[in-house]
């Protein structure tokens, strides 16, 4: 089974680079064009296969630092990387003080993208192991 990677970016094109950098990889993508549509995605898709969300920080509706929050308080499991055009230091380190694993600028290389994705999705396991109740 393939775990889920869920990008929100409000350009399609990013949107598809990152898509195709995690093909071939065990990760699927969920798409979303702004923070609206990935916490409606993320509402109605099975929540126990979503390992990592990608979001950007500039988009129309609910921008980016409006869905990490939305995220950090209802889905606290699911590691964050923030993924960037307008590289801020100090909303970087705001993000990162607020428990984002992450934060890239675009373009991203490849490597540094499923790298970045894969320390993620390790973060989730250990997150979601240790919920589980000893038996």
């Amino acid at each position: 089974m393939k775990h889920k990677v869920l990008i929100i970016d409000d350009e399609a094109a990013i949107r598809k680079t990152i898509r195709l950098q995690l093909e071939g990889t065990i990760y699927d993508v969920l798409e979303a064009e702004d923070g609206e549509k990935g916490i409606h995605v993320l509402d109605n898709e099975n929540i126990l296969e979503v390992v990592v969300i990608i979001c950007d920080v500039r988009m129309p509706k609910l921008n980016g630092i409006e869905a990490v929050a939305y995220f950090h308080e209802n889905y606290a499991g699911i590691p964050i990387i923030v993924l960037t055009g307008y590289p801020d230091v100090q909303l970087a380190v705001d993000f990162m003080k607020g428990g984002v694993v992450d934060y890239l600028v675009k373009p991203v290389e490849k490597d540094k993208l499923v790298e970045a994705v894969g320390k993620a999705a390790r973060q989730h396991t250990l997150f979601s192991g240790s919920q589980q109740p000893k038996l």
